[in-house]
């Protein structure tokens, strides 16, 4: 993504950790909707610029969540690939820092600082409550879902609509993981921390929504626009791992009648 911003200057102030007493006070007040504990994970490693805001405003959050039984509703944990690669694989971490839930069916792949953390908040809170605010009609249609979809909002710090277009992926992955079929992955990608993926789709604005691969939305789209398009690329892949395991069953085929000739 195309800036004239100097990292060092503009770019690393919009990922300092600056809470207000009345940030604090509103966070408090948010979070305090909370029923349910929920996990929430920093992945982290040595050579990385953002890691240590990350934990620190992971933490924070985590500090600003309810207690019950001595236990903060948010609990966090901070995973360092040197000690936990294995949970990194579980995951499906390549990239640090990056924050997720639900064994990673829901993930930020850079810092969620700015904006974004109106979204996460707001994910956290209705992880919690078990309320995606979804439709009923759009819950019924993603929980019959057959293809694997990877959703990437690519997004920036500034941006008053993205915590919204990723709130929306983010609910739809939690559903899919709801429904045991764990077929969504949303993943919100931070640009200035991932400009290849940026560049991969071209954004020059944000928010920016690609499904498997394909560029979907430049803008925050409408439930059932998503939906449609979620649908669209999950049958495209569930068509095609059809399709690859019969002609893999075929290969076997073919090779056992040749052994036994």
């Amino acid at each position: 993504m195309a800036t004239s911003i100097e990292w060092g200057t503009e770019i690393d102030r919009m990922f300092q950790v600056n809470f207000t007493d009345d940030d604090l006070s509103a966070l408090k007040e948010a979070l305090s909707d909370m029923r349910n504990h929920v996990d929430i994970y920093t992945f982290i490693d040595d050579d990385c610029r953002y890691c240590n805001n990350t934990v620190e405003l992971i933490e924070t959050i985590s500090r600003a969540s309810p207690t019950r039984n001595g236990r903060r509703l948010l609990v966090h944990n901070v995973i360092h690939r040197r000690d936990n690669s294995d949970l990194f694989k579980k995951f499906n971490i390549v990239r640090v820092p990056s924050v997720a839930l639900l064994e990673g069916y829901i993930r930020y792949t850079g810092m969620p600082a700015g904006e974004e953390i109106r979204g996460l908040v707001e994910t956290i809170i209705r992880v919690s409550n078990n309320d995606s605010g979804l439709s009923n009609s759009t819950v019924n249609k993603l929980a019959t879902l057959r293809g694997k979809v990877h959703v990437e909002v690519v997004v920036t710090p500034t941006c008053p609509y993205c915590p919204y277009a990723a709130l929306i992926a983010n609910m739809f992955a939690f559903e899919s993981y709801k429904a045991g079929r764990k077929a969504i992955i949303s993943d919100t990608v931070e640009a200035y921390e991932n400009p290849d993926i940026a560049d991969r789709y071209n954004v020059m604005s944000v928010p920016a929504l690609a499904i498997n691969g394909n560029l979907e939305f430049v803008g925050l789209p409408y439930e059932e626009q998503l939906l449609e398009r979620v649908i669209k690329r999950s049958e495209e892949a569930y068509s095609r791992e059809v399709r690859r395991k019969l002609i893999s069953k075929l290969i076997e085929h073919l090779e056992s009648s040749e052994e036994q000739h």
